[in-house]
């Protein structure tokens, strides 16, 4: 904070106020919690889950360094340093697992990314309220919708012998194509499976941004003779550009976590070439082979990857477009 004021010869100073010191701003935090102590009170529940099921478990990443066992315990299992990143590292399995999350993000993000915007767009252009919001009901629900029940109506969807997907492709005297044991086919069923799920829930962000949007940008507009596709370009997109960047940093902070869940109840040793990506190679190591240590070292690779990917999306976008993270 500061205040301007004038010298002697007229021209305007700024005087930079003291900095407050350290007892200074621990009195004034006292004082304030204690006239807002519900406010506090009411998020104190949130800070104790954040605390136990988030922070605490951190306490186990050491496990990651150390030659663990389940019967000496954390504390008094021995360090190995960096002998388990060295054995990932060495490992094709993992290698193969890593490229894999990298195709799966980067489709994810090249086509799951941009179809709730699109979607928002079209949503926006629809004048008649009773079929808009019909629609909006038809494409939420997916998302509403168990993973488990989504994996089974995809897996019947493409099944050989009565999924409507051959069944069609028969009408054409095309052979039915066992496509869940493809792995050329599994990326492209994975993620449209994704976009078929999670598109119209993701619209939701875009549309509230769309109706914070000025009116009376579009009654200009229509003064000026803009069509809808003008003003669609040229008013609603900019607006919400700031939103835009803001869900992508947030979708690239996430770039290393496809949906474990998903994956897990489609895929099957004859697709793993392309479906098997870090999170069920930890979960391999970790549940089904009982190397914890291994797979507490792959989960913290993939925990530092994102964190370094999502502090460079932030750092690039508070430089280039002023809108950031934090």
């Amino acid at each position: 904070m500061s205040s301007t004021g004038d010298n002697q010869h007229g021209h305007s100073v700024v005087q930079k106020r003291p900095k407050k010191s350290f007892g200074q701003k621990a009195r004034w935090l006292s004082d304030h919690i204690r006239n807002e102590w519900q406010v506090y009170l009411m998020l104190l529940p949130v800070i104790i889950w954040f605390l136990l099921f988030l922070y605490k478990p951190m306490y186990g990443l050491q496990i990651a360094f150390k030659d663990y066992s389940i019967f000496r315990g954390v504390a008094a299992s021995p360090w190995v340093g960096w002998e388990h990143f060295q054995t990932l590292f060495s490992n094709d399995q993992f290698i193969r697992a890593v490229w894999n999350t990298v195709q799966i993000s980067a489709l994810n993000l090249l086509f799951g990314f941009p179809a709730p915007i699109i979607l928002a767009l079209m949503f926006n252009e629809v004048i008649h309220a009773t079929y808009k919001r019909t629609a909006q009901t038809i494409v939420y629900l997916p998302h509403f919708i168990s993973t488990v029940i989504i994996a089974g109506i995809v897996t019947t969807a493409f099944s050989p012998t009565a999924g409507i997907v051959n069944t069609f492709l028969g009408w054409l005297d095309i052979e039915p194509i066992y496509f869940l044991t493809k792995p050329e086919w599994f990326r492209p069923i994975f993620v449209g499976t994704g976009i078929w799920q999670e598109a119209g829930f993701g619209s939701i962000v875009f549309l509230a941004a769309i109706a914070g949007v000025n009116p009376s940008l579009y009654e200009s507009a229509v003064v000026d003779g803009a069509s809808r596709w003008q003003m669609m370009w040229k008013i609603t997109i900019p607006s919400i550009l700031p939103t835009i960047i803001i869900m992508l940093i947030i979708r690239i902070g996430n770039i290393m976590e496809v949906s474990f869940e998903l994956i897990i109840l489609l895929y099957q040793p004859s697709t793993w070439s392309t479906a098997d990506v870090v999170n069920t190679f930890v979960y391999r190591q970790g549940i089904q082979s009982g190397q914890y240590d291994v797979a507490a070292a792959a989960g913290l690779f993939n925990a530092v990857v994102a964190f370094v990917l999502v502090m460079a999306a932030n750092t690039l976008s508070r430089r280039y477009s002023r809108t950031s993270l934090w």
